[in-house]
């Protein structure tokens, strides 16, 4: 697997300087391509460096004093383990994960926006993460993170197998205020037209649903924000005010389905004049200097 992973990171090393010399000879449909490429390595990438952390035995952490070491903590599955497709949680609020190592914040970020599968406002990231990972993320520290990651990738572009980038307004191509995206995520998905707001977060409601599925205990906070889904879904909650998880991923499918379709086609067409029209960062950041105009095609 190590071998696997170190091939993978000089293949990713060679498509970055083939994606730049392309740019700089002028080709952007080979550009295109490459950077297509390029991000498909970078996936494989996380997915083997995800296999191979889960292979390492777990860090053998003494508990602190007077606190309950995690594999005889009450409801906790044998050996500590946390149930499946759900991160062990942490220290409550500290972002420390299973095994004491606290993760840089733009790995919380990930962490929770891969669980959405959509770009999201930093309130929406913090109550993910504070529900299925390791605490709660401070809303102040993620005002400064984008512009950080814009900085990184201008100093250095595709240096990272990931960005944390601005999900791109569909009139505009400018950056959507306070909606973080994932850069590996194709530009359809990073681009918010009227519909958008609306159908992703039927998205992300079906995908905390499902989360809460795969887990056999879930936690008070993940319940919390179930709920915040179904009370703004119709047909989400019973007549009772409860909720269950079934329940609520079924709702948000019904009503996604009416706008998936008009949805899709507003941000496919974004999307092509972003690729045509932006360069790299802006593809990834928005451009604030002037506003993209639409093709003929599309009035």
């Amino acid at each position: 697997m190590v071998t696997s992973i170190e091939a993978l990171e000089e293949r990713i090393e060679s498509l970055r300087g083939r994606v730049r010399r392309a740019r700089l000879a002028g080709d952007r449909e080979l550009a295109a391509a490459l950077r297509q490429e390029l991000r498909s390595a970078e996936r494989e990438w996380d997915e083997a460096l995800e296999e191979l952390a889960g292979n390492q035995p777990a860090q053998n952490v003494p508990p602190a004093r007077g606190e309950q070491p995690a594999s005889s903590a009450p409801g906790s599955p044998p050996g500590g383990a946390s149930p499946a497709g759900v991160a062990a949680p942490g220290r409550e609020g500290t972002g420390v994960a299973a095994g004491g190592l606290a993760l840089p914040l733009r790995e919380q970020v990930h962490q929770a926006l891969t669980l959405l599968t959509v770009p999201a406002a930093p309130r929406l990231v913090s109550l993910v993460h504070e529900a299925f990972f390791a605490g709660a993320i401070s809303g102040a520290r993620l005002t400064s993170l984008r512009r950080d990651e814009e900085r990184s990738f201008r100093a250095a572009p595709f240096a990272r197998p990931y960005y944390l980038c601005a999900a791109l307004t569909a009139d505009l191509l400018a950056p959507a205020r306070g909606v973080l995206a994932v850069s590996t995520w194709p530009m359809e998905r990073r681009v918010i037209g009227p519909l958008s707001p609306r159908v992703d977060f039927l998205t992300a409601a079906i995908q905390v649903a499902e989360s809460i599925l795969r887990v056999s205990q879930p936690g008070p906070g993940a319940l919390r924000l179930l709920w915040r889904f179904a009370s703004n879904i119709p047909g989400g909650m019973t007549s009772g005010g409860k909720t269950n998880p079934r329940r609520v991923a079924g709702a948000a499918e019904a009503e996604r389905g009416i706008h998936a379709d008009a949805d899709q086609a507003a941000r496919t067409d974004a999307a092509q004049r972003a690729r045509a029209q932006l360069n790299d960062a802006q593809q990834l950041f928005g451009t604030r200097l002037r506003g993209a105009p639409r093709s003929a095609a599309g009035g």
